[in-house]
């Protein structure tokens, strides 16, 4: 009993020492984390305060403090403003769909080149499924108005070959096709590059599980729902939180690109593009950060959520 005790108050001063302790211990490791922190602390701490802009009347010429304060006044307005619906919901729509398809799509690519038994063909697939991710979107747009062109446009082209449009579709110059072209563009530009986190978890995997597997008469189908996935299942948590955490992010560039038509407003306009409109565009600084700072916040509480959720599984991010 008394070396019981004893153990238990050594484990005890261990925990009383905490991060402090820790952090002297492992100073050598904390002294190459300080530059990032430090980079972190300028360019994503100190220009915190411009969030001050959403309480008031800001004026360039008179600056954060000398601007006369109006309290919740731009939330107000963004909340009456008669596209605030078209935009929430546009903006819900397309980061749903992004979720659904996007989120979902790496890992079924990851698993099928697990699968992949002839390493010069995996390699191939892989080099070619990640090399979108490093183009810009100017270019991504600009390949999808071209392949989606009514004049000599790939697609129509080949629709008509196949009889089964008589004349050219403006696929980017109509509502009901926006959606659907928008998140296939994302798919095709990040699902290669979402994968190798995804395949770098499959690789840490013990051999001997399959091997175990197999020896108890386990298909490849069956090691797959077996052992694969419930290995992957951590990283695709911590994943899934920040996606959730993302949730109002539906996009900035790439609805910017393909929905320069007006015609497409009804559908594209979502909070981050309507922010640039609002700021740059239109000059309404207090107003865009109110409508940024709005957005913030209940991205926050989703991260917050969806965190608290997975904790139950022993998955969280904290």
């Amino acid at each position: 009993m008394a070396q019981l005790a004893t153990i238990t108050k050594v484990e005890n001063k261990k925990k009383k020492r905490g991060v402090a302790y820790r952090m002297i211990k492992q100073w050598d490791i904390q002294l190459m984390v300080i530059p990032a922190l430090i980079l972190i602390f300028i360019f994503s701490y100190i220009p915190m305060y411009g969030v001050l802009m959403a309480f008031q009347d800001y004026s360039i010429f008179d600056g954060f403090w000398a601007s006369p304060w109006v309290g919740f006044k731009h939330f107000s307005m963004f909340f009456h403003s008669p596209e605030f619906w078209t935009i929430i919901r546009n903006t819900l729509i397309i980061a749903l769909l992004k979720f659904c398809v996007g989120f979902p799509a790496p890992i079924f690519l990851a698993l099928m080149l697990n699968e992949v038994r002839h390493m010069a063909f995996k390699r191939v697939i892989q080099t070619v499924s990640y090399l979108p991710h490093f183009l810009s979107w100017v270019i991504v747009a600009g390949l999808a108005m071209s392949i989606l062109s009514t004049d000599n446009g790939s697609l129509n082209m080949l629709l008509q070959k196949l009889h089964i449009i008589k004349e050219p579709i403006g696929f980017l110059g109509e509502s009901e096709y926006f959606w659907g072209i928008l998140v296939s563009t994302n798919v095709w530009k990040e699902i290669g590059f979402g994968s190798i986190v995804y395949l770098a978890a499959i690789a840490g995997i013990n051999p001997s599980l399959y091997e175990a597997a197999a020896m108890d008469g386990a298909g490849r189908i069956k090691q797959m729902f077996m052992i694969t996935i419930p290995s992957m299942i951590p990283v695709i948590a911590i994943f899934m939180i920040l996606a959730i955490g993302n949730l109002l992010s539906a996009g900035f560039e790439d609805i910017l690109l393909l929905g320069s038509n007006p015609v497409l407003r009804d559908v594209s306009n979502v909070i981050d593009t309507y922010v640039y409109r609002m700021g740059l565009t239109n000059q309404r600084y207090s107003y865009a950060t109110a409508v940024g700072l709005f957005k913030a916040v209940i991205s926050v509480g989703l991260l917050t959520f969806a965190n608290m959720f997975a904790r139950r599984s022993g998955n969280s991010l904290w």
